[in-house]
């Protein structure tokens, strides 16, 4: 059974194909189980065939699987409708190719060589699919990873849509990871969780939808940003130091410029007064970084 908001299993289990890469723990689909007790379990992206494993055990007879591998495609084929609990594991985008692991290819298979961009608008397509073949009052648990990848950090969740409403936030720790078996120097952590975020259909033509916009602003448009860091942020942008007509010319189109008509002394006297800013000839700033 559920407890708690942390899920910790160290050994996924007796359940399905343990040589399945990224395959589920079966404890996870267990206690989903046990706790929200369907009457219609759907299963998408059924992988190794834990959750068929689980459900025999569990005597539910009244269940679907479904996966590329027995030749139902999550992106342009219909799910059965009429479920009141559906789990779904993705790929975490082409962190594992699954076309490398059942040696075969298949253009629609989520864990294909493709941008991140092509990959949520996929995710968010089969997603959707899930929530509208719901019951209403129907849940979707939905598990996913974060993902690292050439440096930079991906958090799937954030980025994709959310469909319905969120009911319930979980984390699941990772065991036997690659990056976990690993020893890493300087300041890299590796990734050691999962998300299992459990969405409710409780209206039949309302759903409520939410979506993460991202957008780069220039901090220079922000009126309350202090002189003092804003003098700072031109220093750092001109290496570190500089003549103050260069600091002049990187601020000027700056919102808290604009509406000061003195504000070439407002620099002069921010640089004065702060132990930011350090004077190293007539006319030139230095950036104090300790």
């Amino acid at each position: 059974m559920l407890q708690s908001s942390i899920l910790d299993f160290p050994n996924r289990g007796k359940w399905g194909q343990s040589s399945y890469r990224g395959n589920c723990s079966g404890h996870v689909i267990k206690g989903l189980l046990e706790h929200f007790k369907p009457t219609k379990f759907l299963e998408v992206f059924a992988g190794g065939g834990t959750g068929k494993d689980v459900c025999k055990e569990l005597g539910i007879k009244n269940s679907v699987h479904l996966d590329l591998n027995t030749g139902w495609n999550a992106l342009t084929d219909s799910i059965p409708f009429g479920n009141d609990f559906t789990f779904s594991h993705p790929a975490y985008w082409d962190i594992i190719s699954y076309n490398q692991v059942n040696s075969r290819s298949h253009p629609d298979d989520l864990s294909n060589n493709m941008s991140y961009e092509e990959f949520i608008s996929k995710l968010n397509t089969v997603n959707s699919k899930i929530y509208q073949a719901l019951v209403n009052g129907g849940r979707h648990a939905f598990l996913i990873g974060d993902v690292r990848k050439k440096g930079k950090y991906y958090s799937i969740i954030k980025d994709m849509a959310w469909i319905g409403d969120l009911e319930i936030h979980l984390i699941k720790t990772q065991h036997q990871t690659v990056s976990g078996r690993k020893t890493y120097n300087g300041t890299f952590i590796p990734i050691a969780h999962e998300h299992l975020l459990i969405f409710q259909k409780n209206q039949v033509w309302q759903v409520p939808v939410k979506l993460t916009k991202t957008s780069e602003f220039d901090l220079r448009v922000f009126e309350n940003m202090t002189w003092r860091d804003l003098i700072q942020g031109a220093l750092e942008y001109l290496g570190g130091e500089s003549d103050l007509n260069s600091i002049y010319e990187v601020i000027s189109e700056s919102k808290k410029v604009q509406k000061n008509q003195h504000w070439k002394e407002k620099v002069r006297q921010t640089l004065q007064i702060h132990a930011n800013f350090h004077s190293i000839d007539r006319g030139k700033w230095k950036l104090n970084i300790a």
